[in-house]
């Protein structure tokens, strides 16, 4: 049983999942491509990602490209595809070609890797790659190198790379975590057995009691509540306080309220002697009273105050105009 790899650093698994997020789908077609069978193909890319993550770390991260394309053709999925395989009819040219042919050529129009770099991935000489890619290139039906077919053979690979279903997208998006996480990949659970239903017998019903019978458990659990209730009132009765005895007219005794009769007033007063009243009376019986009532009036004629203005005659409702009134030399004249 392989070991489960140390956990990383949160900046190395950030840097891990960044570059396997980058190369992840083109990982996937080339193995697909390869094998010619979807299943396969996400083993071998499970099994390179898990030993990518191994020892990257141990790695520059500019000799990361080429140590994982490195291990995932080393894979025996890829190196030793079945013969079972089955490619679309747009790329039906890489059916008829030797595994080591169709390896040689899918690293150049997948992982986009140049001659020396495809070479040192296979563990070749650069010339024995370009050998391996000129058996693998189209050619037209005069045997020569066809660079139309060659062209749409690469468009037809790139479209796949870009339109990868959800599912796939889903499992390698899987397939990164668990091989950054270190964890081991985990087997479905078996499923339980099928359990046979027995015919179980119904449980004997109980026997509904009696309504006399109801009726009597009722009252026993009801007397002693009962007689509490009565031994309740009749103590709460003899600890009241005693309640004032009422008169005729419905109210009760004041008890320590003092009621005094009040003074009767109904007579009334005798009014206070005047002591003005002999004054008032000697003022009264004077003759030039009448004079002394009108001595304003007197004083006011007898310094020679003017008449009043006799209003009893009409008053013009306009005043004559200034001018009117007013008359010159020369009209005396």
């Amino acid at each position: 049983m392989m070991a489960a790899p140390a956990p990383l650093s949160p900046a190395a698994a950030n840097a891990l999942s960044a570059f396997l997020r980058g190369v992840e789908r083109r990982a996937l077609v080339l193995a697909q491509l390869q094998t010619g069978d979807s299943d396969v193909a996400e083993r071998a890319v499970a099994v390179a990602m898990r030993a990518f993550t191994g020892n990257a770390s141990q790695l520059q991260m500019a000799d990361w490209p080429g140590h994982f394309w490195g291990l995932l053709c080393s894979t025996p999925q890829l190196l030793a595809p079945s013969s079972e395989g089955h490619w679309p009819e747009a790329v039906g040219h890489l059916q008829v070609l030797a595994p080591a042919e169709r390896l040689a050529l899918l690293l150049r129009i997948v992982a986009g890797l140049d001659e020396d770099a495809a070479s040192a991935v296979l563990g070749v000489h650069a010339d024995a790659y370009r050998q391996a890619l000129a058996g693998a290139c189209p050619v037209d039906a005069h045997g020569q190198p066809d660079a139309a077919g060659w062209r749409a053979l690469a468009e037809q690979v790139q479209a796949q790379v870009r339109d990868l279903s959800a599912r796939h997208l889903q499992q390698l998006e899987q397939l990164r975590e668990t091989a950054i996480s270190g964890e081991l990949p985990q087997r479905p659970a078996p499923k339980p057995a099928p359990v046979v239903d027995t015919p179980r017998r119904a449980p004997a019903r109980k026997r509904a009691p009696s309504a006399p019978w109801r009726l009597r458990t009722w009252l026993l659990l009801c007397l002693p509540l009962l007689l509490l209730a009565v031994v309740l009132a009749w103590w709460w009765r003899s600890h009241l306080p005693a309640q004032p005895a009422a008169d005729g007219n419905g109210l009760a005794d004041s008890g320590p309220v003092q009621v005094e009769p009040l003074a009767d007033e109904s007579t009334p007063a005798t009014p206070a002697p005047d002591h003005n009243a002999a004054s008032d009376a000697a003022m009264l019986a004077d003759p030039d009273l009448a004079i002394a009532r009108n001595v304003d009036l007197n004083a006011w004629y007898a310094a020679g105050g003017p008449l009043p203005v006799d209003e009893s005659q009409p008053q013009p409702t306009r005043p004559e105009p200034a001018g009117a009134a007013l008359e010159t030399v020369d009209a005396e004249n």
